[in-house]
Order: structure tokens, then sequence, then C-alpha cells
């Protein structure tokens, strides 16, 4: 996953999927079939570790539904004290470069990229029954949103070396979540 979020799929070879696991070429080919196999396993488990990741994280203890959405952009800030490559997605980074060309890899990342955008649409449905609050728009729609945003951060922070644009990103889509919940939520200092 490392090597993909590094170098790019079309960049990492086997030998050097084999070099960083320390294994021969035998043995990984042992495991898998291909590159390409590889990849979906990686991006089977990349989806158990988001999913593990993010499903204990502190903002779940909270009582109050808002405040948990609230917690998961506080949490994914906190995520950004590591560096750059360590933030990124391995699943936004695999399926930006192979959307075109490797369906079946495109269809492993989206696995968890949608798994990880339900249980968001999940968050925020609480938050938003929990205010009575009624919209036009989904909490889906307002999952899709908060990952465009995280993705788009991180995207610019891999971009200027520096995670300081996605926490920006990252600040703004705070805001931007309380001033939907404003009768509810006092204002941060992001």
């Amino acid at each position: 996953m490392d090597l993909v979020r590094t170098k790019g799929y079309a960049a990492t070879r086997v030998e050097d999927i084999c070099a960083a696991a320390g294994v021969s070429k035998g043995s990984f080919f042992h495991h898998f079939a291909s590159k390409e196999d590889a990849a979906e396993a990686a991006a089977a488990q990349w989806a158990t570790h988001v999913e593990t990741l993010f499903g204990a994280a502190p903002f779940r203890a909270h009582p109050d539904p808002l405040q948990r959405l609230l917690g998961y952009v506080d949490f994914r800030m906190s995520i950004l004290s590591t560096p750059v490559i360590g933030c990124g997605c391995f699943a936004a980074t695999l399926v930006q470069e192979v959307h075109q060309t490797h369906p079946r890899l495109t269809a492993a990342a989206a696995v968890a990229i949608d798994a990880h955008g339900e249980d968001l649409a999940a968050l925020a449905a609480e938050a938003l029954a929990s205010r009575g609050i009624t919209t036009e728009w989904s909490a889906q729609s307002l999952a899709d949103h908060v990952q465009a945003v995280v993705q788009g951060g991180l995207i610019l922070a891999k971009a200027a070396g520096d995670p300081e644009p996605a926490r920006r990103a990252l600040a703004h889509l705070r805001r931007y979540l309380e001033q939907i919940f404003e009768s509810s939520v006092p204002r941060s200092p992001l």
C-alpha cells in the first residue's frame, strides 16, 4: 500500500513489492497471480484498516451525534500530523490512476471508498436527526461532499509536499458543517 501511495500503481513493480516485503518473486507469485491481484488484496486490506481506524477513533465515544460528526473532521485533522504520504488514502490514490485501465482495481477501491462513505453518511444522518433538521439534500450527499473535501485536500497536500493545504480545507469543511447546524453548535476557532 505504501509503495502505491508513494510511487503510484504503474510505477510500482513486483520487484519493489518483494523488496519491501522481504520476499522472493517466487513467494510473491505463490500468493498472487499478478501485481493486479496483489493490489486488489491491498484494497481489501485498506478497507479493513480504515474501518478499524475510524471505528475506534475517539469521536465515536461522544454522546452527541453532531459532536461525533464534527469530531470526525477533527480526527481527520489530527491524522495530518503524520508525513503527507501517511495521510493519503490508498483506495483514492489507486482509483485516480487506474479508473480507466483496470476496472477490477477500480471496483476494489470503490468498495473501500463506498464503505467509508456509508459510515460517514450514517454519522451525518444521526447528526441531522438529533437536531430535527430536514433538508432537500441527503446525508449521503453530505458524506460525498465531506469525502471530496478530504480527498481534494490530500491531493493539495501532496502537491505542496506539506499538509497545510489539507488542514485549511478541513478547517473550512468544519465551518461549513457548523453553519448547517448553526443554531446548535458554537463556532469553531479553527
